[in-house]
């Protein structure tokens, strides 16, 4: 996992949105067991408390289950997956806003990245 911290946000949070998206790659998959609190705030070199409490987090949204485990309930992967991507291009169009860019045609400009990709 990526554990790169900016000062914008709580750590927590980024813990929280970094576990995320080791789900969304399939690093943690469905089902799979979380390592453990220790292991992880020793890899991430934060607090283990800092560590427990996106954990926690993550259970009461419903991603991971009191076990520990990544969910297997497909709905709230769908939910979870919705809800990150949604956050992503929530972000980029406003940083395309702060230089004038629409979000269609921001939206351009991806596709042309696409296009550009396959070539």
């Amino acid at each position: 996992m990526n554990w790169k911290f900016a000062g914008d946000r709580p750590v927590y949070q980024q813990i929280m949105a970094a576990i995320r998206g080791a789900i969304l790659k399939g690093e943690l998959p469905p089902g799979g067991k979380v390592p453990s609190v220790r292991d992880l705030a020793a890899q991430a070199q934060v607090n283990p408390n800092t560590m427990q409490r996106a954990l926690t987090e993550l259970e009461r949204e419903g991603l991971l289950t009191s076990g520990r485990s990544v969910t297997q309930d497909e709905a709230v992967l769908v939910a979870m997956r919705e809800q990150t991507l949604e956050e992503l291009a929530r972000e980029c169009a406003e940083k395309f806003m702060t230089f004038g860019v629409t979000p269609t045609q921001a939206a351009q400009l991806l596709l042309g990245l696409e296009t550009k990709k396959e070539e």
